[in-house]
């Protein structure tokens, strides 16, 4: 993985960085999805309403960029969306690094024939100019892009919160319904049932046991507050958050079609206009889908507000109980409205006994948001609509594009999933668009890497890429075996203004810097390289091991200064390039620079190190065992004050003092890394060495 941030910048990008986002002047701020629904809505909830402007990532671009095996590389802008697929480069990927202009993308790659062959190491240059050259739309695109993605997360989480409000006590009734059925012995049916009650006030022997003893009037009561709760919570759920971020997406995509008609500008992109018209004819079906739930909902809470009160006064008289007044009051049209209600929903259905294991589906709010790709049990009733009628008659309108396609039969969820399905692919073309416009420029076989060194445990491996963002130089470092001794090599490629590359590549070989009363035969001393990275745009760190191994204190941590490394005089001794031998053939004829480290190493102590990873930000280095199993922690840059480093000298002595172990002792007047004291932090850091024991 490799994430950068463009640092180019012109006027046309300043402008855009600078300018306000006009959705947030046209488009109503989306509002925090509840927190007392799934952990997952607590993105949106009240206390980080802010994360939705951070998920947006920020104006200027910046992308991450990730490779795997079998050549797969793809860049995510703002970490979010794909904007493009790389292909093109083979072997499993080691390391990438794309440069802060977009111009190139550097690979390390390791491919391997077949299973008996050895390994080799590759470095791939590809050119991603079309990123460069067309940066400030990129730019308004991914930002684009990430809008959408964000407000598809939105949307499904609004979704996952609707569906938590609807519970399943709401099938009660159809599964009280269906048992009675299956154990009445009359002949008649359940819908006459219930209609002889209210028609004559009077109940079979089993209709009235069903009420009283498995329905009761405390579960009536109860059934009807968690229907009428669970539905306003849908149905808030579908007005506030549900539309709103639909409408929201509707708008950045109409503007994402604009950008598209925009040819000149967008059309190398990979930006098409008629598939983001597929997009915005699937939001507009989703949206008319949610428009429709509403309509069950609200029909669904008249109906059973009424059924619920006859069935409610109806039980009571069955258990003689006091009925209040104002409950006794029926008028006739509240009767017929019932009569309707149990013509519609008490119809026995064998055929979906069989679907779902019920005869009856009184409760029609919850097939709508079950994810699943049946169709409705009970789809909405379309019959003697005026509209319907109007478009089936309309031998123009019935496919016109200004109307957006309606699935009565579907879910909400699949109507969802659908638009999801058309967005995503609408938005990949311009990824495989960009990832198509990427070509090699250079292909350059490194080294082969022997069984022995694939077999010893590996995590931090070299090679290191490194981009310098103020000099647009690229950097390759690796290391290669030279009589016995695993000498660092750097391979350094510079790309001008006009495109020209030139590159160079030296070898470092690290002189005795040690003490001589060390080791008498000091002045013959040699180090390997076991691992490096670099610490910023001018340092190198390095782990480095004696040639010859004395008795602890043969790994040593230093600082490598490029400054030591690119002299002028290194401009005489040219390497020449040959694209058919790898590099490890004519490893002789590569210029070797021979470097005297002063004061800025430091030997560790009672560790066999292997492996550094670094943070010049933070300025902290992380040294870890051959085994993977200690861990070592430096600071790199500690400022040189007498009484701050007293201080800080106490703390550390203090803090070691309560520790549970004792820490490792630096080496005798060897302590200082970067020009100054390293310090190692304390217990804390030899508490990690027991932890990743396995």
């Amino acid at each position: 993985m490799h994430w950068m941030e463009v640092t180019e910048e012109s006027s046309v990008l300043t402008s855009f960085y600078n300018a306000e986002d006009e959705s947030n002047l046209l488009l109503p701020k989306l509002p925090a999805l509840p927190k007392n629904y799934s952990t997952t809505a607590k993105i949106f909830s009240e206390e980080k309403s802010d994360e939705i402007m951070k998920l947006l990532g920020d104006v200027r671009l910046n992308a991450l960029v990730l490779g795997g095996s079998s050549g797969f590389i793809e860049i995510y802008a703002y970490g979010m969306f794909k904007i493009a697929t790389v292909n093109g480069v083979t072997g499993s990927c080691r390391g990438l690094c794309l440069s802060s202009d977009l111009k190139s993308l550097s690979v390390i790659t390791e491919i391997q024939s077949s299973s008996d062959s050895e390994a080799e190491m590759t470095y791939f240059q590809l050119d991603t100019s079309l990123l460069s050259s067309y940066l400030p739309e990129v730019t308004r695109m991914a930002r684009k892009f990430t809008h959408i993605s964000t407000l598809l997360q939105y949307i499904k989480l609004s979704l996952t919160c609707m569906c938590e409000a609807w519970e399943e006590i709401l099938m009660q009734m159809d599964s009280r319904l269906t048992k009675f059925v299956q154990e009445k012995n009359t002949t008649t049916s359940v819908q006459d049932e219930f209609m002889q009650l209210l028609l004559w006030g009077k109940a079979s022997l089993e209709l009235q046991a069903l009420l009283m003893n498995q329905l009761t009037v405390k579960g009536l009561k109860k059934l009807g507050q968690s229907i009428e709760s669970s539905y306003s919570s849908i149905q808030k759920l579908v007005i506030s958050h549900l539309q709103s971020g639909s409408e929201a997406l509707l708008y950045h995509l109409s503007e994402l079609k604009g950008m598209a008609l925009w040819k000149q500008k967008y059309e190398s992109l990979g930006l098409d206009a008629s598939g983001i018209d597929e997009a915005i004819t699937a939001v507009g079906s989703f949206i008319l889908k949610a428009n429709e739930l509403l309509q069950v909902i609200d029909s669904s809470m008249k109906n059973f507000k009424a059924f619920f009160r006859w069935l409610y006064v109806a039980m009571l008289r069955m258990s003689e109980d006091h009925v209040l007044p104002e409950l006794n009051k029926m008028t006739q049209k509240d009767i017929t409205f019932v009569a309707d209600f149990l013509t519609e929903h008490f119809n026995e259905a064998p055929e979906l006994y069989n679907r779902k294991g019920k005869y009856f589906n009184v409760e029609r709010v919850g097939q709508y948001l079950k994810d699943e790709d049946d169709d409705l049990v009970s789809p909405p009733n379309t019959e003697g609509n005026q509209w319907f009628n109007f478009l089936k008659d309309s031998t123009h309108l019935k496919e016109s594009p200004l109307l957006f396609p309606y699935y009565p039969e579907k879910s909400l969820h699949f109507v969802k999933r659908q638009m999801e399905g058309v967005i995503d692919q609408c938005l990949q073309k311009p990824s495989d668009v960009i990832g198509k416009s990427v070509h090699q420029a250079v292909c350059m076989s490194l080294y082969k890497i022997s069984q022995s060194e694939d077999s010893t445990p590996q995590l931090f491996k070299l090679p290191f890429l490194w981009n310098d963002k103020t000099s647009n130089l690229h950097y390759v470092l690796f290391t290669m075996l030279e009589n016995s001794i695993s000498k660092i090599h750097i391979l350094r490629r510079h790309t001008d203004t006009s495109r020209s590359v030139s590159n160079d590549i030296l070898a470092v070989e690290f002189g005795n810097f040690l003490n001589n009363s060390i080791n008498e035969s000091s002045d013959s001393r040699c180090y390997s390289c076991l691992d490096a990275h670099f610490y910023d745009d001018e340092t190198v760190t390095v782990v480095l091991k004696e040639s010859v191994q004395q008795e602890g204190k043969e790994r040593v941590l230093a600082q490598l200064p490029l400054s030591s490394v690119y002299t002028d005089e290194d401009q005489d001794r040219k390497f020449v390039w040959d694209s058919v031998q790898r590099l490890d053939e004519r490893s002789s004829e590569i210029p070797t620079r021979t470097v005297f480290l002063e004061g800025q190493w430091r030997v560790l102590e009672n560790m066999k190190a292997q492996y550094v990873s670094v943070n010049g930000i933070r300025k902290v280095s992380c040294v870890l065992s051959s085994n993977l199993r200690h861990v070592r922690v430096f600071e790199m840059d500690v400022e040189d004050d007498g009484e701050v480093e007293e201080e800080e000298e106490e703390e550390t002595t203090q803090i070691a003092a309560g520790g549970p172990g004792e820490a490792n002792q630096p080496a005798g007047g060897q302590d200082n890394v970067c020009d100054a004291s390293a310090e190692e932090l304390p217990d804390e850091t030899e508490e990690h060495e027991t932890s990743l024991d396995p």
